[in-house]
């Protein structure tokens, strides 16, 4: 059952205020964490998450005209792990500290690739790479290789990785301080769309029927998304959704990358024509799509250009603005080339560039500390959320559509207004799972409040 218009509450979409200031989307759209919400992990094996000390989300917002500066912990609100494909790394506090232009220009020069590591950052502090994942084709051994590759078929940790990403499609690299191998702390990133694997329409995982979690945001099919993250040249990440028209009319659509899969059998060449050395033929060890040099550019074909954004109108930039998206496919699972590249289109600020789990940024400027945004007046986009199944005889779900920014307390009362459950619904996740198996049948009531406005909605459970 879909409920909606709970209260204002700023979830999806734009703000308009009148200081130029403390408006604009690039200080004013990151989760700002002034609640103290920390992490949660699972353990493989054990499907209660451990709750974490490092506080997740962004720490602190600190701006000047020209940049903005974002330390974060590089730990998001909704539950990580574990990493079935035995990755020996453990998601750690960070500490980044990231700088993004504000008035980020195109790049008419030579352009910048997107380097292995980060390459942007999610409005929830965690980093945002591209495709690669270091490993390339050694022909010499006939297989992929992360330090002897021959760096001409170049790996797509999208496929090649997918054994080991968590529910909300993420999982952490190692910073290796010493020899690899054991538990070694690591920086948690997505390579592609932050949505949960169980909301695509076809799961490619089944890690979350043992580990529930979610993701940033969830896609809505009827609404612009939300803006999720900006790219290290200062422009703005889109999820899926978008405007059909770049001028913000003809309805919304899913925005297509305009890459394709080759259609070869043998790796011989590039799409350009370029004869390079072989790799390996498509089989079902190496699958179209296995190598980011699998694809080819096509004009015209979908909605973006080969930088995988467009210059259009979106909520939060009415006069337009570039934009990179996180493309889906019709099924909602992750597009090449998922979020950027192989090239920036602007100008990167590549003091950025991570380097065995840091950045070199630091502030050499007057700047000024952003504290966020909690009047309620300022909060004026409707709020959508779905609770199902409803009736349930085991487990409900309570589920925020689009973005969530703000945490929110969930409370579950019987008819006699005792409370039964109380939980939050925390900025920068999507879904709470209430367990009901050991409740009475009977009617219960669903509060959800903000502090200041509430919401209700009669909850029926049937044994």
């Amino acid at each position: 059952m879909r409920l909606k218009k709970m209260f204002s509450l700023c979830a999806l979409g734009a703000i308009t205020f009148s200081i130029h200031a403390q408006t604009d989307p690039e200080i004013t759209t990151w989760l700002l964490n002034t609640t103290g919400i920390t992490g949660r992990h699972y353990v493989d094996g054990n499907s209660t998450p451990i709750t974490d000390t490092a506080q997740a989300n962004v720490q602190r917002i600190r701006y000047s005209n020209d940049n903005v500066y974002i330390n974060s912990s590089g730990i998001p609100a909704y539950i990580i792990g574990p990493y079935p494909d035995g990755n020996p790394a453990l998601a750690v506090n960070n500490n980044w500290l990231f700088q993004i232009p504000r008035d980020p220009q195109e790049n008419t020069g030579t352009l910048t690739s997107t380097p292995l590591g980060a390459i942007g950052i999610f409005i929830n502090g965690v980093p945002m790479y591209d495709y690669k994942d270091g490993a390339s084709y050694s022909s010499s051994t006939q297989q992929d290789d992360m330090q002897s590759g021959d760096g001409v078929w170049n790996r797509n940790a999208i496929l090649a990785e997918n054994e080991g990403f968590d529910c909300a499609k993420g999982h952490p690299s190692p910073i290796m301080g010493g020899s690899p191998g054991g538990n070694v702390d690591g920086s948690y990133h997505h390579h592609q769309n932050p949505t949960a694997f169980n909301v695509d329409m076809i799961e490619l995982s089944d890690i979350c029927d043992m580990y529930l979690a979610d993701g940033l945001y969830t896609l809505d099919s009827t609404a612009h998304s939300p803006l999720i993250g900006y790219a290290f040249d200062g422009y703005p990440v889109y999820g899926g959704y978008g405007y059909a028209n770049t001028d913000g009319t003809g309805g919304i659509k899913r925005i297509e990358s305009s890459y394709q899969k080759r259609n070869i059998t043998a790796r011989t060449h590039y799409a350009d024509g370029t004869n390079v050395t072989d790799g390996p033929a498509v089989s079902n060890d190496f699958p179209l799509g296995w190598y980011r040099e699998d694809y080819e550019f096509i004009s015209g074909s979908g909605d973006l250009d080969v930088h995988n954004g467009r210059f259009c109108v979106t909520p939060e930039y009415p006069n337009g603005t570039y934009a990179y998206f996180a493309t889906v496919d019709e099924n909602w699972n992750s597009a090449y080339p998922y979020i950027i590249g192989p090239e920036y289109y602007g100008i990167v600020e590549t003091s950025n560039f991570t380097a065995m789990g840091s950045t070199s940024v630091t502030i050499d400027e007057t700047v000024t500390d952003y504290g966020g945004t909690t009047s309620v007046n300022e909060l004026e986009d409707e709020f959508d959320i779905a609770v199902y199944p409803n009736p349930a005889s085991d487990l409900v779900a309570i589920q925020a559509k689009g973005l969530l920014q703000q945490t929110l307390e969930v409370n579950l009362f019987d008819m006699k207004g005792s409370l039964v459950k109380t939980t939050q619904l925390n900025q920068g996740s999507t879904i709470w799972h209430l367990d009901t198996r050991l409740l009475y049948s009977g009617q219960y009531v669903i509060v959800i409040t903000d502090g200041t406005n509430r919401y209700t909605e009669k909850l029926i459970i049937q044994k």
